[in-house]
């Protein structure tokens, strides 16, 4: 067990919502249609003008509200961001720490691993505070609105941005992390794309090279093998896990994944309806929502496992204190 424990939480979707009607009428499409396709009847898209280092900031004050500690406590803040944040250099968790009076009191750095990044950060946080240096906040900022066009459609139905954030310190007894399994598929890197704006004179925009129903093989594949070496490793089954939260791409790709995975629809908390598919954010926002919308009791299991575009994938088991 890695002991590390989640002291509090926030999520905050910007801008007004964008529902799948407003989208299917600009392409001329049937709007019920295209939310059975997809699974999402709304998103958030961010005002322009908007920095993620702000959207960053805001959720970090509230998970530390959440968490009651003081933002000069962290010792470390991780910033999550598949689009590179506001700039590629510096790190924009230095704008987030900057937002918050911290100067000299931590240290910070950007963590970019697509879909798969609160995954990984959480595993550096935890490992972190397992060592000593904490508490640690993972700040996660998903602002992909810019990359999106009508010209491009799947990935502009299906996209929205969001931000949320957790703060990870030491754990209470029997409380942790039980088990964790990360891995990669270099070989397919190229499914989900976001070219590098200093190397090409176009606007960059999300692209789906792979179809659907490939995504959805690598994905489902990819999590249920490291879901199940997990829970292996930890010498549990997934009868003992009382809460699931994977990464939500679209609707129908969430029912895929859990269907695949055979979890029990009451231990699933869904968001991508409402919020789109939201990249790295989509598990800390249904992990805010779980510790704030649901009856979690002491000793409860939480599984959670991300794939991401690279490919990269994991999972991790956390147990509450009993």
């Amino acid at each position: 067990m890695i002991p590390a424990r989640i002291l509090g939480t926030s999520s905050h979707l910007p801008g007004e919502a964008v529902s799948t009607a407003t989208l299917a009428a600009r392409m001329g499409r049937d709007a019920a249609d295209l939310e059975r396709k997809t699974g999402i009847h709304s998103r958030h898209w961010m005002p322009p003008d908007t920095r993620a280092a702000d959207l960053g900031a805001r959720v970090l004050r509230e998970a530390l509200d959440a968490a009651n500690v003081r933002a000069t406590d962290l010792r470390r803040v991780i910033f999550v961001s598949t689009s590179g944040g506001d700039m590629l250099c510096p790190a924009t968790a230095n704008d987030v720490c900057l937002a918050l009076g911290l100067d000299g009191t931590c240290d910070c750095f950007d963590l970019n691993n697509a879909c798969m990044g609160f995954v990984s950060a959480l595993d550096v946080a935890a490992r972190s505070v397992a060592t000593g240096l904490g508490p640690v906040a993972i700040v996660v900022a998903e602002t992909l609105s810019p990359y999106l066009t009508p010209e491009i459609p799947r990935p502009w139905l299906v996209v929205g941005d969001a931000a949320a954030a957790a703060i990870i310190g030491p754990a209470r007894a029997n409380e942790g992390i039980l088990a964790i399994r990360t891995g990669n598929r270099g070989r397919l890197n190229g499914s989900v794309t976001i070219g590098h704006p200093g190397r090409t004179l176009q606007r960059e925009m999300i692209q789906f090279a792979a179809s659907h129903d490939e995504l959805t093989g690598y994905a489902t594949a990819a999590l249920k093998e490291c879901s199940d070496a997990v829970l292996a490793e930890a010498g549990v089954t997934l009868d003992d896990v009382r809460w699931v939260l994977t990464h939500q791409p679209n609707g129908r790709m969430l029912e895929r994944i859990t269907a695949h995975l055979g979890v029990a629809p009451e231990k699933v908390v869904p968001v991508v309806q409402e919020i789109g598919s939201v990249a790295a954010a989509s598990i800390p926002v249904s992990l805010d929502r779980l510790l704030r919308t649901r009856d979690v009791k002491p000793g409860d299991r939480v599984l959670m496992a991300g794939v991401g575009a690279g490919m990269s994938y994991g999972a991790l088991l956390y147990q509450v204190a009993p």
